[in-house]
């Protein structure tokens, strides 16, 4: 380690001594400490290491306790916005704040009236770090009844359908809300957790009521990443969805977003959030795929797979859904049991069409398969074996392309511009052509709400959650004051972290 980097971590070391000093000695300023609890966060965010130092010097307790005992609410709020940013960045420090002790702490901020609607926030925040990633802190959230308090909140803090962002306190409701829904979602998944699967599970009449009455995309994405992390590779809690309508009510949201979506960008991008539950529900019991036959849902995902704004991704995502919805009765899901007007079987025939061209596809990737074996297992000679072999792979290759772009010009394959994309996307190769049945396997046993998505989503609900408490925190400092500090090091030390 070279001189100057003792020497930052010397100064740094110095720095929270200081600030931790001030927070003991400032008790009567809550300015002041708000100041310095800011600035602590903003040092153990530049410095991975400070926190786990702030924490050997008693650091982290200290504010645990001011955080309980402070009569100020900025206070209060400061502190726990510090404490869910240093658990956050050390899982050391995670451990040793997940406690029973903690929790019912927070418990006590979340049903006390007289608490904020910030102060709320920030607590809501610190159970989501405490949560996330954490087998232990799932645990608790469950046994000290934070959980029940926090599904309370989801069902009461945003009383009216009607949500106007515009209006301040509804906005601010409707943030607490927001932050609600991620937590619970951290409480059920990352790892799975089955026993809160199905405590949470009690809210999905709730959270059916939102998706029929307030079709916005502020409501449905919360909404559905709850419900689809809710029952994500669990069958008891699928079938109680089911049962009491959500698969229908999915459904439904999901036809009206594919009609919008003709018009309208983002109602396309929603209605792939919807998809993407909707396959959680169906992924590990094909069978409540017959629900989706009312609805001709296979027909609105096909027309929904045309949509040019859509990525590869939310386009695989569709391409999953389909493949468990139609793996246990393609035929009833397809057509439905209803008649239909003119443009409707134009519409389905068109569709038949499309899927006898990709029947067709697939079976010349099997003859491709198949000559391209024959031609390894023949030829004892080396040099005629090498030349029949690249030859037919060259013509393999050439015909697999050809019918790729036929298909491209009937609308399965995508836009004929993006060529080179498809072909590396979908395997446009001899070899790559007899990969059928492991896409096929793919589909039958993919699961959209992998360990991947889900870590990538709490990557951003941690970001989300943490950029939008950082900027309530640090709109409030500006307006603190900033000269109560009577050590001059203080001053300095505010201001160079947090200019």
């Amino acid at each position: 380690m070279g001189s100057d980097d003792t020497k930052k971590i010397q100064e740094m070391k110095t720095d929270l001594n200081l600030l931790l000093e001030c927070l003991k000695y400032q008790m009567d300023n809550p300015f002041s400490q708000k100041e310095a609890l800011v600035t602590i966060h903003s040092i153990c965010q530049q410095n991975s290491n400070a926190g786990i130092y702030f924490r050997e010097i008693g650091g982290l307790m200290f504010i645990n306790n001011l955080a309980k005992s402070s009569e100020h609410s900025m206070v209060k709020e400061a502190a726990l916005y510090t404490l869910g940013t240093i658990a956050e960045q050390n899982v050391y420090c995670q451990q040793n704040l997940c406690t029973s002790e903690l929790f019912e702490d927070l418990i006590g901020f979340l049903s006390n009236n007289d608490s904020s609607t910030n102060l709320k926030r920030m607590t809501v925040y610190v159970i989501l770090v405490l949560v996330s990633n954490n087998r232990t802190g799932q645990t608790l959230v469950r046994e000290t009844g934070c959980i029940t308090v926090l599904s309370q909140l989801f069902r009461t803090v945003l009383s009216e359908y009607e949500v106007n962002l515009s209006d301040e306190n509804v906005f601010q409701n409707y943030q607490l809300w927001s932050s609600v829904c991620s937590t619970l979602c951290v409480c059920v998944n990352n790892p799975q957790n089955g026993e809160n699967q199905v405590f949470c599970s009690s809210l999905f009449p709730h959270a059916n009521n939102w998706l029929v009455n307030c079709m916005i995309p502020e409501i449905i994405r919360p909404v559905c990443s709850f419900i689809g992390l809710t029952l994500a590779n669990n069958t008891q809690v699928q079938k109680y969805f089911v049962s009491v309508g959500g698969l229908d009510i999915l459904s439904q949201v999901l036809v009206q977003l594919e009609s919008d979506s003709h018009s309208s960008v983002s109602s396309a991008k929603l209605a792939v959030v919807v998809t993407k539950t909707v396959d959680a529900c169906i992924a590990d019991n094909p069978t409540f795929g017959v629900v989706l036959s009312k609805y001709c849902i296979v027909s609105k995902l096909l027309a929904l797979l045309l949509h040019e704004s859509l990525d590869s991704g939310e386009k695989f995502s569709i391409i999953l859904t389909l493949g468990h919805c139609t793996e246990d009765c393609a035929e009833k899901l397809s057509l439905g049991e209803y008649s239909f007007d003119e443009n409707e079987v134009k519409q389905l025939n068109d569709i038949n069409m499309k899927e006898k061209n990709l029947g067709d596809f697939w079976k010349k990737a099997k003859e491709i398969l198949y000559r391209i074996e024959q031609l390894e297992k023949e030829g004892n000679e080396e040099k005629i074996q090498g030349e029949t072999f690249n030859n037919n792979v060259s013509s393999v290759s050439i015909n697999t392309f050809d019918t790729l772009k036929q298909l491209q010009a009937d609308g399965i394959g995508g836009d004929p511009k993006a060529e080179d994309k498809n072909k590396s996307q979908f395997g446009v190769t001899s070899t790559a052509c007899g990969e059928d049945d492991q896409l096929k396997t793919l589909l039958k046993t993919a699961n959209p709400v992998n360990a991947c998505y889900r870590e990538s989503e709490r990557k951003k609900t941690l970001y989300k959650t943490n950029l939008n408490c950082n900027q309530n925190l640090l709109e409030e400092t500006n307006t603190a004051e900033r000269n109560c500090l009577s050590h001059p090091r203080s001053i300095y030390i505010m201001f160079r972290y947090n200019k």
